[in-house]
């Protein structure tokens, strides 16, 4: 039975849109996209949800602590899910936050970093590396509750969808532009609404799919 790992942040995890006046919550599994993914791909496949909210690329974070930081993470995640077939790789929105003081082209580096450690690894079949497949979050918007600790993330994150793409060349990964598909919600410009979550899971199931 083929493995997919999804490796990823708030949007992976599956947070519901909050305008910041009350608590956090999550999908039910099978609004969230990779649930949809597995739905589609069907009972053949196992897909294993490893969203984390605050998640980054390679970097601590001062308040929520470094669990955060996306490459502490990794090596155990590649050995605690062996062997991953596919691995697909979503992160960058939360490296826009001002309090890490990042480019476009750092986050790219970042993604740079973990994209190489996953093929470098043996973490896939017969001690081979998994798959993987790079996928350029959907663009943010600075309004709400987000606005201030976006600031100037929104032109950021515009750019990632070609950076991401070349990179996904050079290393011979699949890409998905989640930007194409789908928008961040207009309740706080980060996440994604259900029905986005349901058009996300479709188009990674189909990208999933290709790299079989």
């Amino acid at each position: 039975m083929p493995v997919v790992v999804c490796f990823g942040d708030s949007n992976t995890y599956g947070s519901v849109p909050n305008a910041g006046t009350g608590p956090w919550t999550r999908y039910d599994r099978q609004i969230r996209w990779p649930g949809r993914m597995a739905a589609v791909l069907g009972p053949d496949w196992h897909v294993i949800e490893e969203g984390l909210p605050g998640r980054t690329t390679c970097h601590d974070n001062p308040f929520d602590g470094a669990h955060k930081n996306g490459a502490r993470l990794l090596p155990a995640i590649l050995e605690s899910h062996a062997p991953i077939d596919v691995f697909v790789l979503m992160l960058g929105t939360n490296d826009l936050k001002v309090l890490h003081a990042v480019s476009a082209t750092d986050i790219e580096h970042g993604l740079r970093v973990l994209g190489q450690r996953v093929l470098a690894s043996n973490a896939g079949p017969d001690q081979r590396a998994p798959r993987l497949l790079l996928v350029a979050p959907a663009p943010v918007a600075e309004l709400g509750a987000a606005a201030e600790r976006l600031a100037g993330g929104a032109a950021k994150s515009h750019r990632l969808g070609s950076m991401i793409a070349a990179l996904a060349q050079e290393l011979g990964a699949g890409f998905v532009d989640a930007g194409a598909h789908v928008q961040v919600s207009d309740i706080d410009g980060v996440h994604l609404s259900a029905t986005a979550h349901i058009t996300l899971g479709q188009v990674m199931a189909q990208a999933v799919r290709q790299m079989d």
